[in-house]
Parts: structure tokens; sequence; C-alpha cells
């Protein structure tokens, strides 16, 4: 597929996917007129990649964890460094803050739509009585 193919089914701007083949996180194949070909499993690469990035994942990581994120329990490297899991400790830590930060945004918006629903109600209620 070409790369607007993979744009739109991946939902992920074609810019981004350029930056992802740029710096090695996709890799499309070549035909022999120099187009790219985008085999059908970067549809799910590019969206795990877009979400790792979204999470506020550098692409530095997301380049060394990637071989490990369609097997995260089956491939680990056997010479894996102690700074590379610091890094991944870390991230994983700021996610889990970002998590929490997110959720409880999410409950403060959530409570106040169940007060403007119950106020809309009790007004539409009084307007008709």
């Amino acid at each position: 597929m070409r790369i607007g193919e993979l744009a739109k089914l991946s939902n992920t701007p074609t810019r981004s996917l350029r930056y992802y083949e740029e710096q090695g996180l996709i890799v499309p194949r070549r035909l022999e007129n120099g187009y790219r070909e985008y085999d059908p499993y970067l549809i799910d690469r590019a969206i795990q990649i877009r979400g790792l990035i979204d999470s506020g994942v550098p692409t530095k990581i997301i380049a060394l964890i990637l071989p490990c994120l369609d097997k995260p329990r089956g491939i680990v490297p056997d010479d894996i460094q102690p700074e590379l899991l610091t890094i991944l400790r870390d991230e994983r830590d700021k996610m889990t803050q970002r998590i929490d930060f997110l959720t409880r945004n999410r409950d403060s918006i959530a409570t106040y739509i169940e007060a403007a629903d119950a106020a809309l109600a009790r007004r539409t209620a009084a307007t008709v009585a």
C-alpha cells in the first residue's frame, strides 16, 4: 500500500509516517520504480508508535524497545544494559503519572457533567411545572 493509504488506515499523518521511517521505526519495501510499499502489518505498528509518542515516550526509546513490543515477554535481549532498564522504568513511571493525572481530570469532568445534567433536569422540571 502507498503512504496515503497507510496514513488513512492507521489514522496517522503522512508526515508522521515519514518521520517514523526517518527514525527507523517503520521500514517500507522499495519497488523497482523506487516507490515505497507499506506492508499491512505496518498499520498496527504505526498505531502503536503513535500511541507511544502520544504517551510521551521519545522515539529513541521506542526504537530500543520496538523489537520487544510485538512479543513483550518473548523477546528480551541477552545483552540488555542496566541503563536501558533504568530508562524504561523512568518512562513507565512518567506514563503512570500522566495516567493518574488524566484519570483525575476525567473524573472531575464526569462529576461536573453529572452536576450540570442534574441542574438542567431541575431547571427543566421547574419550567414545566
